[in-house]
């Protein structure tokens, strides 16, 4: 199997992150027994959360995730959990990769995993590969097919899909602002806002109604697979590990959090990971005005849930700035992040001041 030069491509596996060769191979050649040739396995280096390895046959060409080494909070890195959500997902929404194996027998690899076929393409980055050069009205199809494929997945009939039963659903907003609220509170050190003003008006501003459908809560473009023949259309969605029955606003105002604009500041321009700046792209408040014009919503002020999105991410940074704060990594990258959770706490009382 050849590559495109185009395509995300996997590289070594990390110190202390490699898998028992043998034992895997022999796993997988009893499950799958259709497979042959020598197993090769190489790593991803995109995600901050599960592990994720490439895992090549000679007539196949797989992906393997697993939950990172050490102590997990109960209720994340599900690898059981993700996988159902993805295999009853898939009949009804194509983008999602086909699922193959999942065991949580952990004599295997030392941990729960699963395995899944590869989709093969190009993964929108901090920036787009140097060899694809898409044009002004190019990149803004491709900006509009990614925003199309979101509004399919909030389109999704849960009940004929059988995911009903996946989260509880309604009260889904309220169950959002008072668990972030918590999380904020648990992993705040002693140089970052207080951010009890900002919960407050998170609490107070909640909106008296909700609809709840399948939200994926991580729709970026790093998380989407592009076609190498024809890089304006989507033909997978990657990282569903916070899927769940939600508000779909909250699913658009935790991207927009991610949606670094051209016209920026340079602090939020410095902490961009996706492509949203070049030309061609919407604007956060254009993504808005698409999105409900598509969905047939009428939401006269979003503040809520931009507001909602950027005290989520500042969330996200603290929590990983309170490990590398406590010495529980030593990962030089975050060291800064308790300036991220200022910014964007400033970001989000811009916003409510706009009102």
């Amino acid at each position: 199997m050849t590559d495109n030069q185009l395509e995300d491509q996997a590289t070594s596996v990390r110190s202390g992150e490699e898998l028992p060769e043998q034992r895997l191979s022999d796993w997988l050649r009893t499950q799958l027994p259709e497979l042959s040739g020598a197993m090769r396995i190489t790593q991803y280096s995109g995600g901050a959360s599960n592990w994720t390895y490439r895992i090549q046959f000679d007539n196949a060409d797989l992906i393997l995730r697993r939950p990172p080494a050490g102590t997990k909070a109960k209720s994340a890195h599900d690898m059981g959990r993700e996988y159902r959500l993805q295999k009853a997902l898939k009949p009804v929404f194509p983008y999602v990769p086909q699922m193959r194996l999942y065991t949580d027998d952990a004599s295997i690899i030392g941990d729960e995993f699963y395995v899944m076929d590869r989709v093969a393409g190009i993964i929108p980055r901090k920036n787009m590969p140097r060899e694809l050069a898409l044009t002004e009205a190019q990149t803004r199809t491709l900006c509009l097919n990614a925003l199309d494929v979101l509004i399919e997945l909030h389109r999704v009939d849960i009940e004929a899909a059988g995911l009903s039963d996946l989260a509880k659903g309604a009260g889904y907003t309220e169950r959002q602002v008072h668990g972030w609220s918590e999380r904020y509170k648990k992993a705040k050190t002693w140089n970052v806002p207080s951010g009890k003003k900002l919960m407050q008006w998170l609490a107070a501003n909640m909106p008296k109604h909700e609809t709840i459908c399948m939200t994926h809560n991580d729709f970026r473009f790093d998380n989407l697979v592009l076609d190498v023949n024809d890089p304006t259309k989507i033909i997978g969605v990657l990282d569903w590990e916070l899927a769940t029955l939600g508000n779909p606003l909250m699913d658009l105002g935790n991207s927009l959090a991610y949606w670094i604009q051209a016209d920026d500041d340079r602090i939020a321009r410095s902490t961009r990971r996706q492509p949203t700046h070049l030309p061609g792209m919407l604007t956060r408040q254009e993504v808005i005005e698409y999105y409900c014009d598509k969905m047939d919503v009428d939401v006269k002020d979003f503040r809520f849930y931009e507001v909602f999105g950027l005290f989520r991410l500042s969330v996200i940074a603290q929590q990983i700035y309170f490990r590398y704060h406590h010495k529980q990594t030593r990962n030089p990258a975050f060291k800064n992040f308790w300036f991220l959770v200022h910014y964007l706490h400033w970001r989000a009382r811009k916003l409510i001041k706009q009102g």
